[in-house]
């Protein structure tokens, strides 16, 4: 009996298709239907249309950044086949209801109005999910990572942060109505109804099954290998299930253009990768040397003409610093600034941001500092950048280190301000359980004053406050009660603050500055964070302790890595200022460094004798080996030097580039194989010693706090020109 609802294919005329073809086309979609399972092939249909149709919106997106080469084509193909295999894993719930459910309920109006509900449920959530992608990557240039994840996590301050940043009531009432007018469509072709007739009418074997299982129990098979392969001791189940499922990140296309890569990505898959991955196995995924030969080239790298190692050998870094000049019992004020790239910056003299007088403080602070031209920040999140800073050691694959467990009494430069007796502080304006920060200062050397804690404590005016918390004025107001206070009980401090205002919805006090609040405007949040910088130390040089005090301005990453290379090496550049008038000569260093490098390279400005565990060197101090700076990018972990790009990528993959600093530009090179292995040196025992809790800040030979306060005289006003 012919069902009134005919199906496009059969509405084709005669003449516009071969009638064998017509006939094949008729009598195949019959089967389809006459199964079980036609609902979930329909379900498969309206996955990857979708999936495909959010492609090929952000190809248009990004159709000036890809590379019109044999990747593009390879990337949409690769990307059909990602769609297609989670749209089979997502399919499971429905296949199994309909393996499961009696054939008299094919007729029944209840189960017929649930499988309605679930599709266009599923049309909804698939809609959402597009347009989260395109908001994503809007500020990502990437589709979904490990950033998601971590945003699933934190939801009161990313719901927030989006409420403020979009119009929500609007994004999701046109999700409800594109919903419903495709629905409506999908429904006009016919197929759903058809489908649902025939079933009633024969609903067929339940083994129809097995297409949808078969290919989902291989995947989980595959990863049960896996997982029993990387680990050597009897896992349970679990264990290696999970341990197989890490590999998902691999599968992941890399392609050398960026674009490329992530177009032939699926959202889900990444996500889903991701989640896995957060937290990578070094010795599972990446390159490695024999450790005694890795170990005995990390101290090499390390040392400096200052430095002692604690043991003869072995694999440790430990080793003691010593000054060649009277101790200075100085405070320091560190502002680390949210998203602070070097190109905002008017003393860079980068176009267009150049012209645009967005930083008349800093770019005068560059004057009056010693400021570190050619510094890079580690990574693209702020734990990444507090992890650099505090801890001194390169970014390690998977999870920052703030984020994993077992991060407590860390080697930190807080420890090594508070084993001397300072008020160590970590200072921010919004929640600090975010990313685990408030946890990961509390136990390592800090006393933690965010948002919460500074209202329940002082009940301070707050003038303004977005999603993410207070306004870079009200929290610098903070910072001037703090050293106040710190002051007061003649302790001297020193205070890690970390900005908030330099990150969407880019919101400020209206009336600081000539661009209207609420814009989405960056170059507008710039331009309020230095207003508010400007106007800390206009308000610090008032105080009784201005003139013991080092002042610091440093980023805690660059605003954006998206491009079309590699890694976009000159966009990690980030500003870093010492400044101390009378105190600190200014000066221009030209050497390459990164954020590793600040805590040895503060010490040394203070002229400290310690015991240190940082991967990082003092940048005003001779080294016999070459400048260098961290850089890394989600899984991408890098060496940089003047000419040369190391990439270490899972699994077990390194690629060399000659960089050109001044223009970021990349281009394949031979392998220098002692460049390589440097980079796996800094990584493979970074995350060795870490791993084995051999980054603490308890030391055999411990005399962290031996003797600073005792060699502390009066500081010579100015630095050497060689070296401070």
């Amino acid at each position: 009996m012919k069902h009134p609802k005919e199906t496009a294919l059969e509405k084709l005329p005669a003449s516009g298709c071969p009638q064998a073809l017509r006939r094949w086309a008729g009598q195949f979609l019959a089967r389809i239907f006459h199964a079980r399972q036609g609902g979930t092939l329909l379900f498969l249909l309206l996955f990857v249309s979708v999936a495909t149709l959010t492609r090929l919106g952000l190809f248009l997106r990004c159709a000036d950044a890809v590379a019109w080469d044999w990747t593009l084509p390879a990337g949409f193909l690769t990307g059909f086949l990602f769609d297609g295999a989670m749209a089979l894993f997502f399919a499971l719930p429905l296949s199994g209801l309909l393996a499961l459910a009696p054939g008299a309920w094919f007729a029944k109006k209840t189960f017929l109005w649930l499988l309605h509900c679930f599709f266009v449920s599923a049309l909804g959530l698939l809609l959402f999910g597009a347009v989260a992608e395109w908001l994503f990557w809007s500020e990502f240039s990437v589709r979904f990572n490990f950033i998601a994840v971590d945003y699933l996590i934190y939801t009161h301050e990313v719901v927030a942060n989006i409420r403020e940043s979009y119009n929500l009531p609007l994004i999701l009432s046109g999700i409800g109505m594109a919903t419903l007018m495709l629905y409506v469509g999908f429904l006009r072709t016919g197929l759903l109804q058809r489908w649902l007739a025939r079933t009633a009418q024969r609903p067929g074997p339940r083994r129809s099954v097995l297409w949808i299982l078969a290919p989902n129990a291989l995947a989980f098979c595959w990863a049960l290998l896996l997982g029993y392969r990387d680990i050597q001791a009897r896992p349970t189940f679990l264990e290696a299930l999970s341990q197989g499922l890490r590999h998902m990140g691999a599968f992941q296309p890399a392609f050398p253009n960026s674009f490329n890569a992530e177009l032939a990505k699926n959202g889900e898959f990444a996500l889903l990768a991701a989640f896995w991955s957060n937290e990578l196995r070094y010795d599972d995924f990446y390159r490695q040397r024999p450790r005694p030969e890795a170990f005995a080239r990390l101290r090499e790298l390390v040392s400096q003409d200052n430095s002692a190692f604690l043991s003869p050998g072995g694999q440790s870094i430990a080793r003691r610093i010593t000054a060649d000049a009277p101790a200075r019992r100085l405070n320091v004020v560190q502002i680390t600034v949210e998203s602070l790239s070097a190109e905002f910056l008017g003393c860079y003299g980068q176009a267009p941001y150049a012209a645009m007088g967005l930083t008349p403080n800093l770019d005068q602070l560059a004057k009056e500092s010693l400021w570190f031209r050619n510094f890079y920040a580690s990574g693209t999140r702020t734990v990444r950048g507090i992890e650099a800073l505090v801890l001194s050691i390169p970014p390690v694959p998977g999870q920052s280190v703030l984020r994993r467990p077992n991060n407590e009494n860390l080697f930190s430069l807080g420890s090594v301000f508070q084993a001397s007796g300072y008020d160590t502080a970590f200072i921010y304006g919004g929640n600090g359980f975010f990313d685990n920060m408030n946890y990961f200062f509390a136990n390592n050397g800090f006393r933690v004053v965010d948002k919460p804690a500074k209202i329940a404590a002082d009940h301070p005016p707050i003038t303004f406050e977005n999603a993410w918390g207070v306004s870079d004025e009200d929290l610098l107001d903070w910072v001037l009660t703090e050293a106040d206070r710190a002051h007061a009980q003649q302790r001297n401090f020193y205070h890690f603050v970390v900005t908030t205002s330099n990150h969407r919805p880019y919101t400020w006090p209206e009336g600081r500055i000539d661009i209207p609040s609420g814009t989405g405007s960056r170059v507008g949040a710039v331009k309020y964070t230095d207003y508010a910088i400007g106007r800390f130390l206009r308000a610090a040089r008032e105080k009784p302790w201005f003139k013991d005090t080092v002042f610091v301005v440093v980023a805690d990453h660059c605003a954006s890595v998206a491009g079309k290379q590699e890694l976009e090496v000159r966009k990690y550049e980030v500003p870093l200022f010492i400044y101390a008038p009378g105190i600190l000569q200014p000066q221009t260093i030209d050497t390459l460094c990164g954020q590793i490098d600040y805590a040895p390279t503060l010490l040394g400005l203070l002229n400290w004798d310690y015991d240190s565990r940082f991967f990082g060197r003092d940048v005003l101090r001779p080294s016999s080996a070459a400048p260098r700076a961290f850089v890394s990018n989600y899984q991408k972990i890098a060496l940089l030097e003047e000419r040369t790009l190391s990439v270490l990528k899972p699994v077990d993959t390194a690629d060399q580039f000659a960089c050109d600093r001044a223009t970021g530009r990349l281009l394949p090179a031979p392998a220098n194989s002692q460049h390589v292995n440097d980079t796996i040196t800094y990584y493979q025992c970074a995350s060795d010693l870490l791993a084995q809790g051999r980054q603490r800040k308890n030391f055999p030979h411990n005399h962290l706090a031996l003797d600073v306060a005792n060699r502390a005289r009066p500081a010579a006003a100015g630095i050497r020109a060689d070296t401070r």
